[in-house]
């Protein structure tokens, strides 16, 4: 499947991966306008996101991870820097094992490596969480224009304790390419894993940014986009 799929700017390519219920357009603003003059910024709308319409979410990381394979050669895209938050940090930590000679750079946020100790009760408290969307109208329609598929599914596939998945983000050995990992110093789960990969990966580049949580990249776009300039400054 190819993504739907916005640009901007000239450059080496900058593929940003959203965060769920998001779109290429509505996520990473702040990165997207600060680095369109020196980059091509791609922004793709992940499967059943926004105008890539599919409501086949079985298989969710694995078939958008070649969904973005196919996008990159309908776009001529050899190779690219990857920056993902949230689920599109875990579609890029799964794009980066499957076609490592695509990723030039991968630069992940909010994502935990290895299963929490209390992960049914954190679990339990997220689906809570997106369950409740359901009940506010202005919510509901918010999301029906934001999204051409049933966006109600992708909080479906959420209910499952089992979706995230843990047997890939514990270990990022397979992925040649130079990684950062940045999380928000409110989020323990998260800063644990910063420091379990920089410390288990020589490749691995940590960042912990203060006053922020679980959305590091909109809570403090600023700190978020100079880390990120940094890493593929050093890369360049």
């Amino acid at each position: 499947m190819i993504l739907h799929t916005e640009s901007f700017g000239t450059g080496e390519p900058l593929v940003f991966l959203h965060n769920g219920l998001l779109t290429g357009l509505t996520d990473f603003e702040f990165q997207r306008d600060h680095f369109r003059d020196r980059y091509h910024v791609v922004l793709p709308d992940l499967r059943g996101h926004g105008e890539s319409v599919n409501d086949e979410l079985d298989g969710f990381f694995e078939d958008n991870a070649t969904d973005l394979a196919e996008t990159f050669d309908h776009l001529g895209i050899e190779s690219a820097h990857i920056v993902g938050a949230s689920l599109g940090a875990l579609v890029g930590i799964f794009f980066a094992k499957q076609y490592p000679a695509k990723v030039k750079s991968l630069a992940i946020s909010g994502v935990i490596a290895e299963k929490p100790v209390n992960w049914p009760e954190l679990h339990k408290q997220d689906t809570f969480k997106w369950r409740q969307i359901l009940h506010y109208e202005e919510a509901v329609t918010y999301y029906n224009q934001m999204h051409k598929a049933d966006w109600r599914k992708f909080i479906e596939m959420g209910q499952s304790e089992d979706w995230y998945p843990f047997e890939e983000t514990q270990d990022l050995s397979a992925i040649d390419a130079p990684v950062l990992c940045m999380a928000g110093e409110g989020n323990p789960n998260e800063t644990k894993s910063v420091l379990y990969y920089s410390g288990k990966h020589e490749h691995v580049h940590a960042s912990v940014i203060p006053f922020a949580s679980h959305l590091v990249h909109a809570e403090q776009a600023e700190l978020h986009t100079k880390t990120l300039e940094l890493f593929l400054i050093q890369i360049d």
